[in-house]
């Protein structure tokens, strides 16, 4: 068998694929720093200064005072100790310099390639659209963590959702740039490969409602599966009169919106369940090794999704389950990561 030639040298490749797993490593540490509440921790965004945390007492008072201004802290978090403040200021601290380092170990070397023409202006192009979606991703971060500091302890569970949708957007772009680099690609001709497009569709849809779920922390509500507090379909959803905007607008003080969110969520996870493993029986014997090896994970990764995800449920004590919050998100990631590489896998390139 003949070698596969690479367009792009191994250093590059293996760049380009750090990146994507530090991106991934990204949505694990904000998975964990929203779960912990250590989002608001930090009142301030500095870019260069912010890099250094404080190193003595002194500004670990200071740090500690600002955030005492904050309605976290004032109506959830005001009997904490300073030592429980440093343990939600090091996960949003880490949540920041995680991003600043990605930054770092993507731009320093993207320079260099540049300054040598190791790369071409197709792959420039499609780094500075990662690089531009990540600005917008970051600056609709700090929008979010704005909106968790004046009267509410909480951030907007819709400018969560925009930060996350972004995030996701970036990860697209990060792995079609990986495929193309890696030349994935099928010189078979696949009918059926539109509907791994109609599977990305659904999961797209799915995962805002993930991002919307997380921000309304409406798994807190129905703790319970398969019913939802005994019931299949939460009886406020019932109810015509509950399906107005200010009843979605107001879900800290209203039940309608958690619980239509977690509805359609769990609804979802079973659609999902059944396109994946008609995608197993249907397209797979029609796909290169390659494609089958991404069909195998989905179906595998859809399973641990669904498991998790009822594990995080039915162990919420008050508050999601560090472990099983953090790995649903996780293995979500995982499965819209290894759909993404199946459907570039389908489609066809000239040999």
């Amino acid at each position: 068998m003949m070698k596969k030639k690479y367009k792009y040298s191994k250093i590059i490749r293996n760049w380009l694929l750090l990146g994507l797993i530090m991106l991934v490593g990204q949505v694990v540490i904000g998975g964990i720093t929203r779960l912990t509440g250590s989002g608001l921790s930090i009142t301030r965004w500095d870019i260069i200064t912010g890099v250094i945390p404080p190193l003595n007492a002194e500004q670990w008072v200071e740090a500690f005072e600002l955030y005492k201004e904050t309605p976290q802290f004032q109506k959830i978090n005001s009997m904490f100790t300073i030592n429980e403040f440093k343990f939600i200021y090091f996960w949003e601290y880490f949540h920041r310099l995680w991003v600043r380092s990605l930054g770092f170990i993507f731009l320093i070397p993207f320079i260099i390639f540049v300054v040598k023409k190791q790369i071409d202006s197709y792959l420039i192009k499609r780094l500075g659209l990662v690089v531009f979606l990540t600005v917008l991703t970051a600056s609709a971060g700090w929008i979010m963590v704005q909106s968790g500091l004046i009267n509410r302890p909480w951030v907007n569970a819709y400018k969560l959702t925009i930060h996350f949708i972004l995030a996701l957007l970036v990860f697209a772009a990060m792995v079609k740039t990986v495929a193309d680099v890696y030349g994935f690609g099928s010189a078979r001709k696949i009918n059926r490969k539109s509907f791994v497009t109609v599977v990305l569709s659904v999961t797209f849809v799915q995962l805002i409602f993930a991002g919307l779920l997380a921000g309304m922390r409406g798994g807190l509500y129905y703790p319970t599966w398969p019913d939802m507090n005994g019931e299949f379909v939460p009886n406020v959803l019932l109810n015509s009169t509950h399906w107005n905007w200010g009843n979605m607008i107001n879900y800290d003080t209203y039940l309608f919106a958690p619980a239509f969110v977690q509805f359609t969520h769990r609804m979802l996870a079973y659609v999902l369940a059944a396109l994946t493993f008609y995608m197993f029986f249907k397209l797979k014997p029609y796909v290169e090794l390659s494609s089958r090896r991404w069909i195998n994970y989905l179906s595998v990764l859809v399973v641990l999704q669904i498991v998790l995800g009822v594990l995080t449920v039915i162990n919420v004590n008050g508050k999601i389950p560090l472990f099983y919050g953090v790995s649903h998100q996780l293995v979500g990631l995982l499965y819209f990561m290894s759909l993404l590489f199946l459907l570039f896998s389908v489609r066809n390139y000239k040999t």
